[in-house]
């Protein structure tokens, strides 16, 4: 469904459905007669063309542009054959029948490819402990490959009419398509244990002690089609104080899903779990899923303006929203209000508040437990949600003009499905058996320290939790009323105890988030200009599979990252200094830049991967997102 097209820092976005697809990354202006930009860089290439026919009532803009995150991926700590590609292609086409009628017609098409052939593996971290510290590590050998494709294909249609200047009314059809495939036949053989790191042993870099050793093999033949259709129609009515907007929107939805995929583990020549005298694999999924869903919703919205002068303003905005799923039978309204405040001060400030109830109709993959099979009678997530805050506009430093931005929010959810991550996969539990709530504070600070470069600074203070229903462990005594642990002499359970699990962190509980961008350029050529990015995030929960006791027990370490990049003028707007017959001569500039990602060489983690030794003892080796990368890239504009 194309709901809205916004326009943004050098490129826009089509908001269809509850998706927000960016569209190009090029600067969009309102259309020339003819232009366009192209760029080439080291991970991607685009071209972009746009204009207007003679009596400017079509205008387009199209773009093309090709990924390849090649040179990203080679740094992993898993080396092999990688041959990632994306590609994708955007067109909005805009026809002006008359100053009353206007029709646009928006289209994107995606596609991305993977493959992986990998060879080994090494990970390593250090342990400490009061018995004992060391640094452990873990070799694999692989074979097999991975091969997924994914392809996303949208097209839109919208008609406006703008009946006069108090009424506007527009009418939406949009189909939208998307195909996953995911392919993997992996056998990978492991040895673990510690690593010697003293580089004067001939052994240096290999495990001197080993812990555990084991063959694994992880297979899967997925697909995965979504097709959706939506009608839509939404207005606008303008009268004096009142402004009023409404909505109405139809979806139809058919899902086809095929999961097969499973793991064996062999550990020092032992199935895993162990049965005797029989083959038993770790995991296993397969299930057929064909879904045909239909959605209705629509909302309507007064706009209303309570007191309005020169100085100091007031407006209050009431509305209410409803959807209805086929699927599950469920009807839901939410009713909304919010109010801002431009208060008679000096300062140039105005004040926020809203509150209201917040549905999310699941989706497919909500829809499906972790055994794979379809829960149809799932519920919305729903949530009663307060927000305020303020926007402070001040002259601050060399009297230029700063923002001050600050929200404080609160969410109280029910019928929360809970989810884990497994490495870069999300794993819902497919059953409304949680409750959680969320709270915080985000700050930012908008300003040109230096005339005419835009910088910031943000932060921002979150907590969230979430409680399970039922989610309990128990922990059991001997004879001598003692719980039993590894080290206990009694082992014979005389006795239990159960322990509710309570409230804990979800996986997404940053309790800090900090980030500064600054651009600069240097004072005697505005041409030569430069940026740094500063990220900060604290650390994240992770899950301990199969650990009630200790579910999202695990730590990953606060997120750090560093990026610096520089850019240069090599030609100007002036085109009276181009000779007539220069191949440059009808473009308007062209600019180069470099850009060094991840400058400190942060190794950041995303997940974990878990090891038992001889003694089942677990232990916890991250996996690493990407080192440091440069780009370099060049843009020209005609």
């Amino acid at each position: 469904m194309v709901r809205s097209i916004s326009f943004y820092n050098g490129g826009f976005q089509a908001k269809y459905g509850d998706k927000m697809s960016s569209v190009l990354d090029i600067q969009y202006k309102k259309p020339k007669r003819f232009g366009g930009s192209a760029y080439v860089g080291i991970l991607e290439q685009g071209l972009q063309f746009e204009g207007t026919n003679k009596n400017s009532k079509f205008s387009y803009l199209l773009g093309i542009r090709n990924r390849s995150n090649r040179n990203l991926l080679s740094r992993q700590d898993t080396k092999g054959n990688y041959v990632p590609s994306s590609a994708d292609f955007q067109a909005l086409l805009s026809y002006q029948f008359s100053p009353k009628w206007q029709a646009e017609l928006l289209s994107n098409i995606s596609q991305t490819k993977f493959t992986l052939i990998p060879q080994a593996s090494q990970l390593t971290t250090s342990v400490f402990s009061p018995v004992f510290s060391a640094t452990i590590g873990v070799d694999i050998n692989f074979e097999g490959r991975e091969k997924d494709r994914y392809q996303t294909n949208m097209l839109g249609f919208a008609l406006t009419n703008q009946v006069n200047k108090k009424l506007k009314l527009k009418w939406m059809l949009s189909r939208f398509e998307n195909d996953e495939e995911e392919n993997i036949d992996i056998i990978g053989a492991y040895l673990f244990g510690e690593r010697d790191f003293d580089k004067r042993n001939p052994t240096y870099g290999l495990i001197v002690n080993p812990l555990g050793a084991g063959i694994y093999q992880n297979w899967a033949r997925n697909e995965l089609n979504v097709e959706n259709w939506n009608l839509s129609h939404k207005g606008s009515y303008d009268k004096g104080k009142h402004a009023f907007l409404w909505g109405l929107g139809y979806d139809k939805s058919q899902i086809n899903d095929k999961l097969n995929e499973w793991e064996f583990q062999d550990s020092a020549g032992y199935a895993l779990p162990y049965q005797p005298n029989m083959l038993q694999l770790n995991k296993v999924l397969k299930s057929n899923a064909s879904l045909d869903i239909n959605k209705f919703s629509g909302y309507l919205q007064d706009n209303i303006l309570l007191g309005s002068d020169s100085t100091h303003s007031t407006t209050l905005s009431i509305g209410v929203r409803f959807n209805y799923n086929s699927l599950n039978q469920e009807f839901l309204v939410s009713p909304r209000i919010g109010a801002s405040w431009k208060p008679k001060w000096k300062s140039d400030i105005i004040f926020r508040i809203s509150a209201g109830a917040y549905n999310q109709p699941p989706f497919y993959r909500e829809l499906r437990r972790n055994d794979g099979t379809i829960n149809t009678s799932l519920k919305s997530q729903k949530s009663w949600q307060g927000v305020a805050g303020f926007d402070l506009n001040f002259v601050g430093i060399g009297g230029r003009p700063m923002r001050w931005t600050t929200e404080a929010y609160y969410k109280s959810m029910t019928d929360v499905v809970p989810y884990d991550i497994d490495n870069v996969r999300i794993r819902y539990f497919g059953e409304n058996n949680a409750k959680a709530y969320a709270a915080g504070v985000e700050m930012r600070l908008h300003g040109e320290l230096v005339p005419d470069a835009e910088s910031w600074i943000s932060i921002g203070f979150m907590k969230t939790q979430e409680d399970i229903n039922g989610d309990h462990y128990y922990r059991y005594k001997n004879a001598a009323g003692e719980f039993i642990t590894a080290q206990s002499s009694d082992q014979v359970i005389a006795d239990s105890a159960r322990f509710d699990v309570g409230w804990l962190r979800r996986p997404t509980d940053r309790r800090i988030t900090f980030g500064m961008y600054f651009q600069d350029y240097l004072p005697t050529n505005k041409n030569f200009k430069m940026f740094l990015n500063l990220l900060y995030g604290s650390n994240l929960p992770y899950n301990i599979p199969g650990a009630v006791r200790y579910r999202n027990a695990a730590v990953i370490e606060p997120y750090i990252r560093a990026d610096i990049g520089f850019s240069a003028l090599l030609m100007d707007d002036d085109r009276s200094k181009r000779r007539s017959h220069s191949p440059f001569r009808n473009f308007d500039n062209i600019w180069a830049s470099l850009e060094i990602f991840n400058v400190i060489d942060r190794p950041n983690t995303i997940s974990y991967l878990f090891i038992k030794d001889f003694s089942n003892t677990v232990y916890l080796l991250p996996n690493r997102l990407t080192p440091r990368l440069i780009n370099f890239k060049i843009v020209a504009r005609w």
